[in-house]
């Protein structure tokens, strides 16, 4: 499976990368809003785990948005991981398409859970 982590954070980044690389997926990672895009668009990805707050103009419920309304990643399963835990932020997150939501600090064992539950119902539902 393609999974994009796009997270600012490098510390929180890599520990995401590796999670997913020890469970054998094809891991790519960006920085910023517009460099995740322009990832998404090179291999387009089965998952995206997204941050909300990012640099270079673009916040994580943007990108969502916008890989959304692209054909090529119009079906890839957003989660979303973010320090952000109000009503309305998760209301815009679920609005743009987002699959999950997921706060920070979070669980990895949790995390992998839901990826795992998603990669089902996204496998069986289509």
């Amino acid at each position: 499976m393609n999974v994009l982590v796009v997270e600012d954070q490098d510390a929180i980044r890599r520990m995401i990368e590796a999670l997913m690389a020890a469970r054998g997926h094809t891991v790519a990672s960006a920085p910023t809003g517009p460099k995740a895009l322009e990832a998404a668009l090179q291999r387009p990805p089965d998952i995206v785990l997204l941050d909300i707050n990012l640099p270079g103009g673009l916040d994580g419920i943007e990108v969502c948005r916008r890989l959304r309304d692209a054909p090529e990643t119009s079906t890839a399963m957003v989660v979303i991981i973010s320090a952000m835990d109000d009503p309305e932020t998760r209301s815009r997150a679920f609005e743009a398409g987002a699959m999950a939501y997921y706060t920070k600090p979070f669980s990895p064992t949790a995390l992998l859970k839901e990826i795992d539950t998603l990669t089902r119902k996204h496998g069986e539902g289509g």
